[in-house]
């Protein structure tokens, strides 16, 4: 199966509970549905990422604060999205965008997204992480979307080493280096899987030794101006997903 590797088969699935961790669902007035959908008892959820306006917006949006309570209310992560443009936009600016997150949204950690990967990159995102752990007891995604220079593991609780479409990730490899982690430490956004290649998704996810996942039937629509839309809306196949990795919810 070309998705194997040298990876030893077995040393990263056991003990470990896949979950979902949500990359960005579409603003709460625009999807009610999903993110009530969130809050259902036994939702396998790691995390779930808030993105109000492309980040934090430029003033508190009381829709957003709502369906974040709610969620933290159920004991779920909410991580505030920083963009950091592949280390185009600043330190500053990526830190202030931290703070409206924190004052006005109440986060518990943060995605930095399009993250650097290259080991150049890695002290300006190390200071990056040092200040937001400093800021706030802050669980920090750092989202390469790719296999980073290994030195970046050393700096967040997780990695998204994987984040495409399907029809690259069923024939991806993976760094021979992750196997020196456990699986909860890395992370994989998949598009484009149809429902019945759900489960072959899921067996890659557990041999690369990602515990955290989210796949979707939806696809990148290059029209769309939005980076985030293959997430916005939940999977068509949502109640397949936690039937298979969560603890038994109901229809």
């Amino acid at each position: 199966m070309p998705y194997l590797t040298s990876v030893k088969p077995g040393t990263a699935i056991t003990g470990v509970r896949t979950g979902v961790g949500v990359p960005g669902l579409a603003h709460p007035l625009v999807a009610p549905a999903e993110w009530n959908e969130l809050t259902r008892p036994g939702t396998p959820l790691h995390w779930v990422v808030l993105d109000v306006a492309d980040g934090p917006g430029s003033r508190p949006d009381p829709h957003c604060l709502e369906a974040a309570g709610r969620l933290r209310n159920t004991g779920v992560r909410v991580l505030g999205r920083l963009d950091t443009a592949y280390g185009l936009r600043t330190f500053a600016e990526v830190i202030a965008d931290a703070h409206r997150f924190i004052d006005w949204y109440q986060v518990d950690g943060f995605l930095l997204d399009r993250c650097p990967a290259d080991r150049a990159a890695l002290p300006e995102v190390r200071s990056t992480v040092t200040t937001l752990r400093a800021l706030h007891d802050a669980h920090i995604v750092l989202g390469h979307g790719t296999h980073p220079y290994p030195g970046y593991a050393e700096h967040a609780d997780q990695l998204v080493t994987f984040s495409g479409p399907w029809s690259d990730y069923r024939f991806s490899q993976t760094a021979e280096w992750t196997a020196d982690h456990p699986p909860e430490r890395f992370c994989h956004f998949v598009h484009g899987v149809p429902r019945p290649h759900l489960d072959e998704a899921l067996r890659i996810a557990r041999w690369h030794g990602a515990a955290t996942i989210y796949f979707t039937d939806h696809t990148h629509d290059r029209n769309h101006r939005a980076r985030t839309a293959p997430w916005e809306p939940l999977p068509g196949y949502w109640d397949d997903i936690v039937s298979r990795i969560g603890t038994g919810v109901s229809e």
